[in-house]
Formats: C-alpha cells, structure tokens, sequence
C-alpha cells in the first residue's frame, strides 16, 4: 500500500519538499497551506512536471486539514519570518501559535503520523508540538543536523575537490549559532577530516557551516534557504517511511542521554518506520560536551519563555 505523506506550508521549503518527496516516488503527497490557491497551484505544476522529468507522481494541493487524514509522515515547514522589528520573543511566540495550530490539526485528523518539524527555531518548535500533539518523543523529530551535515559536507568537498558524497560530517547541538560540529567524527570514504585537512582551515569550514543559515540570508537578502532544508528533510522522510534505518543527526528529545533532559536538540538518530529507533551517544571530549550543553541551555530558555 502506498504510503501517504503530508506536508504543512506551501512556501519555499514546502513546495521544494513536495517537489523532491513526489520525484523520489516516496508516497502519494498533500501539499497544504491556508492560503487560497496556492497550495493547489504548486501541487498542479509540480505534478504537470511529471512527463518531462519522467517521473510518475501523486500530488494533490488543499486548504482543508482533513485531507491530511491518514497520512503515516507529517512534514511542518510553516512559520514566520522574523519581519523588521520583530524581537526574538515576538518571532518566537507568533511560530508557536501557528505550529501549536498545526499540531492540533495533526492531532485531530493524523493521529498515527510521524512528525518531522522544519519550522524554526526547530529545536524548540519541535518540543512545542511534541507536547501539544501529545504524540510519543519517537514520532516527533526535528529536522536540523541532516540540514547542517550536509552543509559540512558542501564546504570539506569545496575544499578538498573531491565529491560531495563521499564525505560524512557530523554536526550536533541547536540549529543555528550553537551548533557543534565535530570534525573527528567527520570523514571522507571513512578518513577523518582531520587526516586531510589542516585545523585552520577545519575551524573556518566549521565556523562556515554555524553561519550557513545566515550566509545565504546575506546573499538572497529577500530571503532564506530552501532547496538543501528540504533535501535535508525528504531525507529523514525516505528512512522513516523506506524502513532503512538510517543514522542521521537529528533534533531528538532527550531523556538524559549526553547528560541532558526534558530538551530536544541536535544527535545522531536511527530512523525507521516507527520514527526514531534510537539515540546513538558519542564519546565527547570535555570542550565539545560543555559546547553541546551550552547548545541545549539556549533552547532551555527559549522554552521557558514559553511556559514550559
């Protein structure tokens, strides 16, 4: 039987996620939005696509939640955009109300779905929605570190010419400033960076990849990414709903794994078709685990400026 996918926003990242979920033949799509015609509009073109590409695809475009009835995987990419004077709070709290909005509908109409939440700031919209589904921790996962990796990735293949699949980064911690990549755990066909690269040059691609997010902000100056967020997030799509059981780096709720509790953030996960199968703990040195605190304590705010 056909697996069927929702995803929840039509903008940038969820018409891109819709594009590659349809393309990769993962499951029928629903692309939703509440703005009039929009979703429907993306989901036509998008499946009108179809012939030239050579791809046969399921998509239909809606305003209504209830046709996300019976859907096994949820991807949450709607939120707000921080506007000119919009504090960090205000940005917060206005994300919430539409993802605690999206959670409900998700509840009432999906009640069996995985949830993959994009919308930022994803470490602390993912809690929210956790909670207000009141879905277990494993089927509500957030979608940062693949997003981040594969940001690493880009940069190491940069510098040293080779390709970009070849090599495996390994970024843990928050989605944004906060992040902690790991350069020991990253290798190219199994050599560790650190074999190949010099530190200079490994701590500016690290710092580079922190400041990913922001870079390409600087460079659309309308906009934020979009194409490597939904690649990131079809990605975790494809483990979940194809079974395969990848380890990819995750927004995952702990429950004192790396000496931390009651926050979602950034580590390697096992997904497969029940949604996170397991928390895989890495031995850390003392700096890069006071990092990784650090990286949750943020978060920890942020909730409590929530209520949580």
């Amino acid at each position: 039987m056909q697996s069927k996918i929702s995803v929840i926003g039509a903008g940038n990242v969820g018409a891109s996620c819709a594009l590659y979920l349809a393309e990769d033949g993962l499951g029928d799509v629903v692309l939703t939005d509440i703005v009039e015609g929009l979703p429907q509009g993306k989901a036509l073109d998008i499946l009108q696509s179809g012939s030239p590409r050579g791809k046969d695809m399921s998509i239909i475009g809606t305003n209504d939640y209830k046709d996300i009835a019976g859907s096994d995987l949820v991807i949450v990419t709607a939120g707000l955009a921080r506007k000119p004077g919009m504090d960090r709070l205000d940005l917060l709290k206005k994300n919430a109300d539409i993802c605690g909005g999206i959670a409900e509908e998700i509840k009432t109409h999906a009640p069996d779905s995985i949830v993959i939440v994009v919308s930022n700031p994803i470490d602390v919209m993912v809690f929210h929605t956790m909670k207000v589904t009141g879905f277990p921790s494993e089927r509500v996962i957030g979608q940062a570190g693949v997003l981040d990796s594969s940001r690493c990735n880009a940069f190491v293949a940069m510098e040293l010419g080779c390709a970009v699949t070849d090599v495996q980064a390994m970024v843990l911690g928050g989605h944004g400033d906060t992040m902690v990549p790991l350069p020991r755990y990253t290798t190219v066909s199994g050599v560790p960076i650190t074999e190949l690269i010099p530190k200079d040059r490994i701590d500016a691609i690290s710092e580079r990849t922190q400041k990913g997010g922001g870079e390409i902000v600087s460079l659309l100056k309308t906009g934020s990414a979009y194409y490597a967020p939904a690649a990131s997030s079809v990605k975790m799509a494809a483990s979940i709903i194809q079974d395969t059981h990848h380890v990819l780096p995750c927004s995952a709720y702990l429950t004192g794994e790396y000496g931390l509790e009651d926050v979602y953030v950034g580590v390697p996960c096992q997904l497969g078709r029940k949604g996170l199968e397991k928390i895989i703990e890495l031995e850390l040195t003392e700096d890069e685990r006071k990092a990784l605190h650090s990286s949750a304590a943020v978060y920890k705010e942020s909730l409590a400026d929530l209520g949580y």
